[in-house]
């Protein structure tokens, strides 16, 4: 009887504590769910690997195959608070990439393009009113492009020595045609600040060949580069085979524009000739070109 009664005793004490355990579980409150955190992808913004793979440049990104911007601007050694001024940068292609860098860094981009006044090109006054809407319509992402010109009777490019980089991106040819290569040159020494770099990227002619003053076919032998630009009184530093192209043999019916990116099937200003057998040069992709840089002595 007694063991009986020991034995409900005990089943009682351990139910309760049963219970008492199951209520204090049920009280505790849960741990609070942690919302989820998305991790960025891509590269960090304001980076040059993220200006250069900016979603925004879509339409120019097949070409980076052969224009290399991310080791060509390197190799001119660009930083994100400099002040970079291009010359004629066409539709935009490298300022896609310059532009975003240079206003999240903190730098200023300055884009000495074709002049626009009376007597202009009316070619290039139209691509240049284009250049012009397009890069101040989205300030958020370009920043504050400042807009100057370069021509036979234009004036200073940017503030006299506030420049740290210049740009020639594949235009020594049109400046020996107008007869301007000189003034550019001179432009970019009175732009740069003493140290700053000079980059120039520019379709090679091979040296065995005669150089034509004009430069009628795009090419231009590397060492009339290098003399235009010590005359100016600039220093050579380094040259790159970055943007080189073995393939391109340069005997080209209507000169370096039979490469893509233009493709030319008749001479420029012609009707396109549509039997003309382009695989041959499309096979050859963009020219062979030198890439070089140059320092203003301190």
């Amino acid at each position: 009887m007694k063991a009986s009664r020991r034995t409900l005793l005990v089943g009682a004490v351990a139910s309760a504590a049963l219970s008492a355990g199951l209520s204090a579980c049920e009280r505790k409150p849960k741990a609070p769910v942690e919302p989820e955190v998305e991790v960025p992808t891509g590269p960090p913004e304001g980076s040059l690997e993220w200006a250069v793979e900016g979603p925004w440049r879509a339409a120019d990104r097949p070409r980076d195959v052969w224009r290399h911007p991310m080791e060509t601007l390197r190799f001119f050694d660009l930083q994100p608070k400099m002040t970079v001024v291009e010359f004629w940068p066409g539709s935009g292609w490298y300022t896609e990439i310059l532009a975003p860098y240079l206003a999240r860094g903190g730098g200023a981009y300055y884009a000495a393009g074709f002049p626009t006044g009376p007597g202009a090109d009316p070619a290039q006054a139209a691509l240049m009113a284009a250049y012009q809407q397009k890069f101040t319509a989205d300030k958020k992402l370009y920043g504050d492009v400042q807009f100057s010109a370069f021509g036979a009777d234009t004036g200073p490019v940017a503030p006299a020595g506030s420049a740290d980089l210049v740009l020639f991106m594949r235009n020594v040819h049109a400046w020996m045609a107008a007869g301007i290569a000189e003034k550019a040159f001179k432009d970019a020494f009175a732009a740069l600040r003493p140290g700053g770099v000079l980059g120039v990227e520019q379709h090679r002619l091979s040296p065995e060949e005669d150089q034509d003053p004009a430069a009628a076919n795009g090419y231009v032998q590397e060492a009339f580069v290098r003399q235009l630009a010590q005359e100016a009184g600039f220093e050579f530093e380094a040259g790159s085979e970055i943007n080189g192209n073995e393939a391109d043999t340069k005997d080209h019916p209507f000169g370096v524009e039979t490469l893509p990116p233009q493709r030319l099937t008749a001479p420029r200003g012609e009707a396109p000739n549509p039997a003309f057998d382009r695989s041959k040069y499309d096979a050859i992709g963009e020219s062979d070109r030198m890439t070089l840089k140059f320092r203003k002595p301190e």
